[in-house]
């Protein structure tokens, strides 16, 4: 990996944990707040995420040739199948019990929020426990 690439994926990513800590979104009252129907901050968070996303996804490739640090746009085919059903369940089950996402629960251990190393551990856990059942196929 070149320097220019690592510090722009370290730059993206402090970026987006500082951004994640000043919605609130690592806090994990909030986030079962808003599962819970009773806080819609979040909602509002993630709408304007999705917006400002869908944007630069349609325009950024308009307006390049090219990624500034790749070889070429690519659109990933997904598909709808059982494992992303199943998978999708597991999350969204995981999601609810303990109230942080990865991304979130990573970026709550910059706040101080230790309890969160749990989370991360399981999440380790289980993909771990995916790739093993994944290759035992």
């Amino acid at each position: 990996m070149s320097v220019p690439k690592f510090l722009a994926i370290l730059a993206s990513g402090g970026f987006f944990g500082f951004g994640l800590a000043l919605s609130s979104m690592v806090s994990p009252e909030v986030v079962l707040g808003f599962l819970r129907f009773q806080d819609y901050g979040l909602m509002l968070v993630m709408g304007g995420a999705v917006c400002i996303t869908t944007v630069a996804y349609q325009l950024t490739p308009r307006l390049l040739g090219r990624p500034l640090l790749g070889e070429q746009f690519a659109i990933r085919p997904s598909l709808l199948d059982r494992d992303t059903i199943l998978g999708s369940a597991i999350f969204g089950l995981g999601w609810g019990i303990c109230g942080v996402c990865p991304g979130p629960a990573i970026a709550g251990l910059g706040t101080g929020n230790w309890d969160l190393l749990l989370v991360v551990a399981g999440i380790a856990v289980g993909a771990y426990a995916q790739g093993w059942l994944k290759d035992a196929k």
